[in-house]
């Protein structure tokens, strides 16, 4: 396995090789990209490499080669700067989202990989926009807006059309939260309809029903990511959950721990079951794609730590690596 880590103040995308037995890393090369490299993203087949530099507002797109090598295949320019990149589940479409541009991007892919240009939609939502990621069928998107910055707090929904990449508001055409949550990343359970969203300035999970048919979401759950009694300053960021199902996990930027949660196997309900320790702005992280391991990126101390999962859902420090200044996203193949 491979592990990509962009070092934003570094303008470099720093790689390593994972040992999957025992979840050590070790640095075998950097990538110099264009300023500020931020969001990452693979296409299904993982066999290319986006990365969105965002002082530069540009894309730009790798082949992944043997052992993990990165070969530059192109760069598209970007009116303003991206702060997310997924591809559809086809790998045919790249996403991307534009938290002070306020849109949404869907360019096209082409053969060798490289993402093209003009995009096949450039469509204005609001400021804030902060994620984009199609459902595992393809035919519905979902972008998060966080309520910071006169943000709208809401998720507007979209039908996507897999074969032309274009997207159309759904109906209804977004989801407002009932408290000022500021939804901002999400990720899909792996069995069930159900969507998990990180509620960036409420600072907890909310879980939401997918309808399959409908392609709209209904929140039905929403959890704080803060021990009881805490009231200091924090804020919410990336959330991923274990490959099983089981485990979910947040980071906490401020109280600077990853919020720990297990996943009703039934309801999808989750219960909080602890907080690990983390690097200051625990802002960045990844889950391999075994669930054995948890690694998180302290964007103010330029480290990162590595944690084992535990069979109950617990993380347990295992060793810190230094990476370099400003740690923006950790991506592993």
């Amino acid at each position: 396995m491979y592990m990509y880590i962009t070092v934003s103040e570094e303008d470099r995308i720093a790689r390593y090789d994972m040992d999957g037995s025992s979840g050590a890393l070790r640095h075998v090369g950097d990538i110099r990209t264009a300023a500020r490299p931020a969001p990452l993203a693979a296409d299904p087949r993982r066999k290319f490499l986006y990365v969105a530099c965002r002082d530069a507002n540009i894309i730009s797109g790798y082949a992944i080669g043997e052992g993990g090598d990165l070969a530059h295949i192109g760069d598209i320019g970007v009116e303003t700067d991206p702060c997310y990149l997924a591809t559809d589940r086809s790998g045919r479409f790249l996403l991307s989202a534009y938290y002070e541009g306020g849109r949404c991007a869907v360019h096209a892919i082409g053969d060798d990989g490289a993402p093209t240009t003009p995009p096949v939609e450039w469509l204005a939502t609001a400021k804030g926009a902060h994620s984009m990621q199609t459902d595992p069928t393809n035919r519905f998107a979902f972008v998060p807006h966080i309520s910071g910055g006169n943000g709208p707090n809401a998720i507007f929904q979209f039908r996507f059309d897999a074969d032309s990449g274009r997207i159309a508001p759904n109906s209804p055409a977004r989801v407002t939260p009932d408290a000022e949550l500021g939804p901002r990343h999400f990720c899909f359970h792996p069995d069930k309809p159900i969507l998990y969203f990180s509620d960036e300035q409420g600072c907890s999970v909310t879980a939401y029903n997918l309808d399959v048919e409908r392609g709209t979401l209904t929140a039905f759950q929403t959890i704080s990511t803060l021990p009881p009694g805490y009231d200091g300053r924090n804020s919410c960021s990336q959330i991923q959950i274990t490959p099983s199902g089981s485990f979910l996990y947040a980071p906490n930027r401020g109280h600077n721990t990853i919020a720990c949660f297990s996943v009703d196997a039934d309801s999808g309900s989750l219960t909080a079951i602890g907080h690990a320790p983390g690097e200051a702005v625990p802002r960045a992280f990844s889950i391999d794609p075994s669930g054995s391991f948890l690694y998180a990126a302290g964007l103010d101390t330029g480290r990162l730590a590595a944690y084992r999962i535990a069979d109950d859902g617990a993380l347990t420090p295992m060793h810190t690596y230094e990476v370099g200044r400003g740690p923006m996203w950790v991506l592993i193949i």
